[in-house]
């Protein structure tokens, strides 16, 4: 895609979600947004794009560590729920309960059963958020191989982008088909009627994000909200206040006026 008609129309759907999120906040209702996919699919820049204009305190990123050694003996569930949006909140997940089924059924971080359990309580705890008044959105972001391998070369070569390439990133390489086949059988399981996949094709990367931010608005009954009117008034006359003297406080080097041009 083209980078003027994407910016332009990026910026457009970026506004749509300033207006999605004041009807969130004003109507306390409650938004999921699963983002999942192979490694350099594009989820965290689409997750950049969407969030780039909302108020952090409306639409928070949750993007999970390894579970801590207390977390292993809780529920799979339980550290994602916490993370469940309150009223008048948006959660955008950057990977999220399903790395159960994709990464830790194909290295082995889960046992069969495991496995087995998430994929027959997967559907039952998302219908049950939807139960809730949780509106879920799943997004699966498709990269194809050819795609993924450019991607991750540019990180190798990128010394500003080298820490988005680990070896579980390497690895993925290796165990292309593992993963295929783990997608596939996921969504047999987990492709509900109340929280359908919706896959986004990603090898464009701003393709993938117009398409994808598009329909997340489409599928959501937001309205325009009239905002309170903000006047700024007028300064009032000064009471006498004199600023210390410079040299009694610590400025900042001036590391700007050492550039040319």
């Amino acid at each position: 895609m083209a980078k003027k008609p994407y910016e332009r129309e990026l910026l457009r759907l970026q506004y749509e979600l300033v207006k999605l999120q004041e009807w969130v906040r004003a109507e306390g209702v409650r938004l999921v947004v699963v983002f999942e996919g192979r490694d350099a699919a594009g989820k965290g820049g689409a997750i950049k794009r969407v969030t780039e204009y909302l108020n952090p305190r409306v639409a928070r990123i949750a993007a999970l560590p390894a579970p801590t050694e207390r977390q292993r003996g809780q529920w799979y569930f339980q550290r994602y729920v916490e993370q469940l949006p309150a009223r008048g909140e948006i959660v955008l997940f950057d990977r999220s309960w399903y790395n159960r089924a994709g990464v830790e059924r194909v290295m082995g971080f889960c046992t069969d059963e495991e496995y087995w359990q998430f994929l027959h309580q997967c559907p039952t705890f998302e219908r049950m958020l939807v139960e809730a008044g949780i509106l879920v959105r799943k997004y699966w972001f498709s990269v194809s191989d050819v795609e993924q391998e450019k991607r991750f070369r540019d990180r190798l070569g990128d010394p500003m982008r080298q820490w988005k390439l680990s070896p579980m990133d390497v690895e993925s390489i290796s165990r292309w088909e593992d993963y295929s086949r783990a997608k596939d059988e996921m969504f047999v399981y987990t492709d509900i009627p109340e929280a359908p996949w919706n896959v986004v094709e990603s090898d464009d990367k701003r393709r993938s994000r117009i398409n994808m931010i598009a329909h997340l608005l489409a599928s959501v009954p937001y309205r325009e909200v009239a905002r309170p009117r903000v006047e700024l008034p007028a300064r009032p006359p000064s009471k006498g206040y004199q600023r210390p003297p410079r040299d009694q406080q610590k400025y900042v080097p001036d590391h700007a006026a050492t550039l040319s041009g």
